[in-house]
């Protein structure tokens, strides 16, 4: 029976790679663990966005049939609204602002590291890894006593790819 236990968001981790161009096939694991070094964990990540597919709807009217018939379309694994107290100085914030600059067209690949680990020795957490474009890292003030942010959308152009915990 699979495990039952539940992870709080605590705990997990947000990282930014190169370029990373998109391709025909879904991305597979062994196409982001090239190099140990690859990623750059993007620090004070306080608010984790949605990703995942999404079907598009086709919807078709028949009219001999008054009823309108449903079909699913082309998948789209969506927009990963993040927030993070701004760090100025750290590299991972700096990468994401340099990939949002405007005349930046990359993709970049991503990694997210999650904190369900078993705790048996030499356990391994699940991580999920895509491409995607870096749309905007903007500032943003809050009431007085909050720190200043740095939004960051990415528009995921790949497949998620899934790496179950060890």
């Amino acid at each position: 029976m699979a495990g039952t236990d539940l992870y709080p968001v605590a705990g997990c981790k947000f990282y930014i790679g190169g370029i990373t161009p998109t391709q025909i096939d879904d991305f597979i694991e062994s196409d982001f663990v090239t190099s140990p070094d690859q990623f750059v964990e993007v620090d004070g990540w306080s608010q984790m966005g949605a990703f995942g597919d999404t079907a598009a709807l086709i919807s078709t009217q028949l009219i001999n049939r008054g009823r309108d018939i449903k079909q699913k379309g082309t998948t789209n694994a969506g927009s990963m609204q993040n927030v993070f107290a701004e760090i100025s100085e750290d590299e991972g914030q700096i990468a994401l602002i340099a990939a949002a600059q405007g005349d930046n067209k990359s993709n970049y690949a991503f990694k997210v590291l999650f904190n369900d680990a078993s705790g048996a020795s030499g356990s391994e957490p699940s991580v999920a890894y895509f491409v995607g474009l870096v749309m905007n890292a903007s500032s943003a003030g809050g009431a007085a006593n909050t720190v200043r942010n740095l939004n960051a959308t990415i528009e995921i152009n790949s497949n998620v790819v899934k790496v179950a915990a060890t």
